[in-house]
């Protein structure tokens, strides 16, 4: 009796797991089945044609939307961004675009330094008026992006008015294939102190870093800042070859793990190319992905000290796999981990709230990590730096100028009035009192932030009935907080001068201009240049 009870129960533990196992299957078949009924009777039934491509795009991205933010479809006719995201590579001209809402023309914002629309003779403030003969009056920025784009070798006509002269000229341009490049700045700061800014990690940027590296070097750098601010990341594999630059062959880098892909380590396979020059890494908040890969790499070794602040948090794998019909998804896979063993993942997105909320891991549950020497670093939400710089805090006037293109336009007037100005290592904007005659002629919302919350707190004691009997107080704080537009762009001079500084001379020589200029007020750089760096051994 007793050998048949032991045997009943084996039979059912049999059947529960196979039950298990057959329960993903099943409920994946379930849903397939009930989502094929709904569309059949829908389109058997509706009262009017559906509109079956509307509904497929939404309902994938509304399933999607459940897992994570990085898992997405992307239909044929997207794989040219897919395409830009992952080799900054596309067919055009050449240009930054904007479409001014003043008379209906296409602006050429910021031409590429030796693209195809420079050898045209196309400069920034040019406005477009046609485009293969067609008027862009009434046509949207991205459908104007769209017809500029094309095969490489094709050709594009264009009817331009000229920003300084106001003649219309006919232009053709012929497309070439435009790469973004990765590594936007390199150069020195000063006579030992190399320096790298790097906003992506497509194809290839492990060359560019290697390259800017070894020129830097020939130069006398004796330390680099590597910048990877804003940097929200892109391939796995770019993050490694950077990082084998800087320490031994065969170093652990990161390893992976997901729930149907087997464990994987990456280590580096090449030489180094310098073991012991001080490194300096910035990081913020925008600070993702791949760059979270380096900079916790580097910390993790003792390599390089990390200054700014906390990265972004993202610890999750993607992969890209074929659909039908030349679709793609991009489908997180696994989550990655720096040599000491840390997940720097912020966001729990298995684990949702009741409402579908996601949050944060709280720092109490953060595990500690040692590094190579034995300094304690954590996991659970992003890469903490060992350096916490001051964060460069910027004042609402400025993202209301920026915001609403007070900046940009004055930057156009400028260059429709300047034929050329100093080189930009000598250039400073003297003019600051047109920006101000130019800009209080304009629209837009100049409010401080206490006025601003002055004004919502008005709005609530008028609400409660009891604003009438403050009056006085009121109006008097009032007052005395509100500044008029002039008194207001006046006071905030040196904030608002290094923006136009930097958008002006961008415009006269090219991207890598402005972020010379940028660098000139960077003031959490030149505090990272006085901190004392971590050991190296």
């Amino acid at each position: 009796m007793k050998k048949r009870t032991i045997i009943v129960a084996v039979l059912a533990l049999i059947g529960a797991v196979t039950a298990s196992g057959q329960s993903k299957d099943f409920k994946l078949g379930q849903w397939v089945e009930i989502n094929n009924a709904i569309l059949k009777e829908l389109s058997r039934s509706y009262v009017d044609t559906l509109p079956l491509h509307r509904m497929q795009l939404r309902g994938i991205d509304a399933m999607l939307s459940e897992l994570d933010p990085y898992t997405v479809y992307i239909p044929e006719e997207e794989n040219e961004d897919l395409q830009l995201m992952i080799a900054k590579t596309y067919g055009g001209i050449g240009a930054i675009i904007y479409k001014p809402d003043t008379d209906g023309y296409v602006t050429i914002d910021e031409p590429y330094q030796d693209s195809p629309a420079v050898r045209a003779g196309i400069q920034a403030g040019d406005r477009i008026t046609e485009i293969d003969g067609v008027s862009v009056r009434g046509l949207d920025t991205k459908t104007c992006s769209d017809r500029m784009k094309g095969k490489p070798g094709t050709t594009v006509k264009f009817k331009i008015l000229k920003v300084r002269t106001g003649e219309e000229k006919e232009v053709t341009v012929t497309r070439q294939r435009i790469h973004l490049p990765d590594v936007e700045y390199a150069g020195m700061l000063n006579d030992s102190t190399g320096y790298i800014l790097q906003t992506g990690f497509t194809e290839n940027v492990s060359g560019d870093v290697r390259a800017a590296f070894n020129r830097l070097k020939k130069q006398g750098m004796k330390r680099l800042v590597y910048d990877l601010r804003g940097n929200g990341g892109g391939l796995l594999q770019e993050a490694v070859q950077i990082v084998s630059l800087f320490v031994p062959k065969g170093s652990l880098v990161v390893s992976s793990k997901g729930a149907s892909s087997p464990a994987q380590e990456m280590r580096t396979m090449l030489d180094p190319v310098d073991l012991d020059i001080p490194i300096i890494v910035l990081v913020d908040g925008a600070s993702a992905s791949a760059s979270e890969i380096v900079s916790g790499a580097l910390q993790d070794m003792d390599r390089a000290t990390i200054m700014g602040r906390r990265t972004y948090g993202k610890g999750l794998v993607q992969s890209i796999r074929p659909l039908p019909y030349n679709g793609q998804i991009k489908v997180t896979t696994a989550k990655y981990y720096t040599p000491s063993g840390r997940c720097v993942q912020a966001i729990d997105y298995a684990h949702r709230n009741e409402d579908g909320s996601v949050g944060h891991i709280p720092d109490s549950l953060t595990k500690a990590f040692k590094t190579a020497h034995g300094r304690t670093v954590r996991d659970g939400g992003g890469i903490t730096p060992d350096v916490e710089l001051p964060l460069t805090e910027y004042s609402r006037l400025i993202y209301s100028l920026v915001v609403n293109g007070i900046i940009k336009e004055y930057t156009l007037k400028f260059l429709s009035e300047h034929p050329s100005i100093p080189p930009v290592e000598d250039f400073h904007f003297t003019e600051y009192e047109d920006f101000v005659q130019f800009a209080k002629g304009k629209e837009f919302d100049y409010r401080s932030s206490a006025k601003t919350l002055f004004d919502q707190m008005r709005a609530e004691l008028v609400k409660d009935g009891v604003a009438e009997a403050m009056t006085a107080e009121l109006d008097a704080l009032d007052k005395a907080i509100n500044m008029d537009k002039e008194q207001f762009l006046r006071l905030k001079k040196d904030e608002i001068l290094p923006w136009i500084e930097e958008e002006i001379a961008v415009r006269y020589y090219f991207q890598e201009a402005g972020i010379r200029i940028r660098l000139r007020y960077d003031k959490q750089l030149q505090e990272a240049l006085t901190r004392p760096l971590i050991a190296l051994r």
